[in-house]
C-alpha cells in the first residue's frame, strides 16, 4: 500500500512538473518549423513563477464562483491522475474509483467551472469565449461516449488498468479497424479538448477569435498562473491517456518497486516526444477552422467513432 501512495505522488508530480515543459516544447518545435527563433521550452515555467509572484486583481463585482475557478481547473487534473496509468501497468489504490467516463466527468468539472467563471464578471469578451467552448463540449461530447461505449464492448471494461492490458494482448487486436478508428477519433478529441489549431489557436491573443484562451481573461496574479498550468495539466493528462492506454500501452512500470517505477519516466516522456511532433505536424499543416465548421470537424470524430463500433460489430 505505502509502495502505490509513493508511486501516485511521483505520477502526480511527472504531470505537475513536466506539463509546462511539454507546452513549451510545443510551442518551440511549431516557432522552429515556421523559421522563427521562438521562446526557450522553459518560458511556461518563467511565465509561472512571474504570475505567482504578480498581485492579484478581482473584479468587486465578481462571486466566490469567480475565486474558487482557478483551484478547481488546478485540481482536476491532478485528480484525474490518480486515475489513469501515468507510470505504472498496473492499478494503484485510487484506481478503481472511477472509469474512462468518470475521467471525461471529472475534466468536464474545470471546463465547466472555467465557463462559470468567465461569465461571472460581465466582461463582454469573457461570455463570449465562453459560449464557444460550450459549444465545442457540446460537440465533443457525443464522441466522447461512443469511444468508451465502444471501448467497453471491445475490452469489456472502461477502467483505463483494463483498457490498456486488452490492447497489450497481441498485435492482431491492436491493429484491428476498430482499435485503429478509436486512436484516430480520440486524436481529433485531443485537438479539440486541448484547443490545439484547427479548432482553437494557443497562441492567439485577438479577443473576437479567442475561444479556449478567453475563459482566463480576467485573470491575473495567482489565479491567472492556476488557469495557465492546468490548462497544460489537461493537456498531458489527455495526451496519457491516448498514448498508455488507447496507442502504446508499454514502456510502463510491471514492477512493484519505486526505482522500477522512476525508470518509466523517460519511456513516458518519449512516448509524449513522438506525439508532440505529431501535433506540431498537424497544427503546422492546418488553418484555425471558422467557428461554424467546428461542428464539421467533430462531426467527422463522431462519424470515426461510429464506424469503429460497427466494425466491431460486424466483426463479432
Amino acid at each position: 500500500m505505502l509502495l502505490r501512495i509513493l508511486a501516485n505522488a511521483l505520477q502526480v508530480l511527472v504531470v505537475l512538473l513536466l506539463s509546462p515543459l511539454v507546452a513549451g516544447v510545443l510551442d518551440r518545435l511549431k516557432e522552429i518549423i515556421q523559421s522563427k527563433r521562438g521562446p526557450s521550452v522553459l518560458q511556461p515555467y518563467r511565465d509561472l513563477w512571474k504570475l505567482f509572484h504578480k498581485d492579484e486583481v478581482l473584479s468587486d463585482r465578481s462571486s466566490w464562483l469567480f475565486r474558487a475557478t482557478p483551484y478547481v481547473v488546478f485540481v482536476t487534473p491532478i485528480f484525474v491522475t490518480l486515475l489513469i496509468p501515468v507510470l505504472t501497468n498496473y492499478p494503484l489504490f485510487l484506481a478503481f474509483m472511477a472509469d474512462m467516463v468518470g475521467v471525461g466527468f471529472v475534466l468536464a468539472l474545470g471546463g465547466f467551472f472555467a465557463t462559470l467563471g468567465a461569465v461571472d464578471t460581465g466582461n463582454p469578451y469573457g461570455p463570449m469565449g465562453a459560449s464557444r467552448t460550450r459549444m465545442v463540449a457540446f460537440l465533443a461530447e457525443p464522441v466522447f461516449v461512443i469511444v468508451f461505449f465502444t471501448v467497453s464492448f471491445v475490452a469489456g471494461s472502461t477502467i483505463p488498468y483494463i483498457v490498456q492490458a486488452h490492447w497489450a494482448l497481441s498485435a492482431a487486436i491492436f491493429l484491428s479497424p476498430t482499435h485503429v478508428l478509436l486512436m484516430a477519433a480520440f486524436f481529433l478529441l485531443i485537438l479539440a479538448e486541448g484547443g490545439r489549431i484547427p479548432v482553437d489557436s494557443p497562441t492567439g491573443h485577438v479577443e473576437l477569435a479567442m475561444i479556449d484562451e478567453s475563459k482566463s481573461l480576467e485573470y491575473s496574479g495567482t489565479g491567472a498562473a492556476l488557469m495557465k498550468w492546468g490548462g497544460y495539466m489537461k493537456l498531458l493528462v489527455l495526451m496519457c491517456v491516448f498514448l498508455n492506454v488507447l496507442v502504446t500501452p508499454w514502456g510502463l512500470a510491471s514492477g512493484q518497486t519505486l526505482s522500477a517505477v522512476a525508470l518509466a519516466i523517460p519511456f513516458v516522456a518519449l512516448k509524449v516526444l513522438i506525439l508532440i511532433l505529431a501535433l506540431v505536424v498537424v497544427e503546422s499543416s492546418l488553418a484555425k477552422l471558422r467557428l461554424f465548421r467546428i461542428s464539421e470537424f467533430l462531426g467527422a470524430a463522431f462519424v470515426t467513432c461510429v464506424a469503429a463500433m460497427i466494425t466491431q460489430l460486424f466483426k463479432v
